[in-house]
């Protein structure tokens, strides 16, 4: 029986090869293997990603993928990510938030979240994403709330201990930097790995009775008025004193 080996893209937003994002991220790999996953390396600066157009805004259908941009890499690059399992982004902070590069990638991949409304699900759904930023201040725990937070509104899981930053010009005197990297490629696989085994499905619920959830709290409000308008007598008589 062929043994289950997770699939990780780790996305490099550095334009240096020798940089600390790109050295964190070795060890992130090395987190991976060890933890009986494989492993792609992805330099975003090596691809042409052009920017988002904004096409769901004009009409929601036209967004869709394939992205329509057609004459750059992205598409190529999201192929790679519909078959993967995991995501590992690495950046360096560039004014408090990630590379324009990887901004470029992230914006464009709402052409993959955007499949709910082709009558599928995000084709980012139940994949599982691990962060890592360095910079010199702290514009780092910045960039990485942006990419869990959108990472996350697309349908992407988030695992523990899945972020690692550095503050350091070198990363390799920063322990606890090196000890966080090798964590979110280990602990991603482990994620990975427990969510097959269990036979976990976390998906998005589109069809909710919108109207069954406005009456309950109608319903809801009903009871505790009395409570409100209690409160608002008591702050008048304190602002009346």
């Amino acid at each position: 029986m062929k043994t289950f080996k997770p699939r990780v893209l780790v996305f490099i937003a550095s334009p240096r090869k020798y940089g600390s994002a790109a050295q964190l991220a070795q060890i992130a790999v090395k987190g991976v293997l060890d933890a009986g996953g494989e492993v792609e390396l992805i330099y975003l600066y090596d691809y042409v990603i052009k920017p988002c157009i904004g096409c769901v805004s004009d009409n929601v259908k036209y967004c869709k993928y394939p992205c329509i941009i057609s004459d750059d890499d992205f598409n190529k690059l999201a192929e790679q990510v519909v078959k993967s399992n995991g995501l590992i982004f690495s950046t360096p902070v560039y004014w408090y938030s990630p590379a324009g590069v990887l901004k470029n990638l992230i914006d464009r991949f709402t052409s993959l979240e955007n499949a709910i409304f082709h009558g599928s699900r995000s084709l980012l759904e139940g994949k599982v994403a691990g962060f890592i930023a360095v910079g010199a201040d702290s514009g780092v725990l910045m960039t990485i709330a942006y990419l869990m937070s959108v990472m996350n509104s697309m349908g992407v899981i988030i695992p523990p201990w899945s972020m690692a930053y550095t503050h350091i010009t070198n990363p390799l005197e920063d322990e606890n930097a090196l000890r966080d990297a090798y964590n979110v490629g280990y602990l991603l696989v482990e994620t990975i790995k427990a969510l097959k085994s269990y036979g976990v499905h976390i998906g998005y619920k589109p069809d909710v009775n919108i109207r069954e959830l406005v009456e309950l709290v109608k319903d809801y409000m009903s009871r505790v008025n009395v409570e409100k308008e209690q409160r608002f007598k008591l702050l008048e008589n304190l602002l009346n004193k």
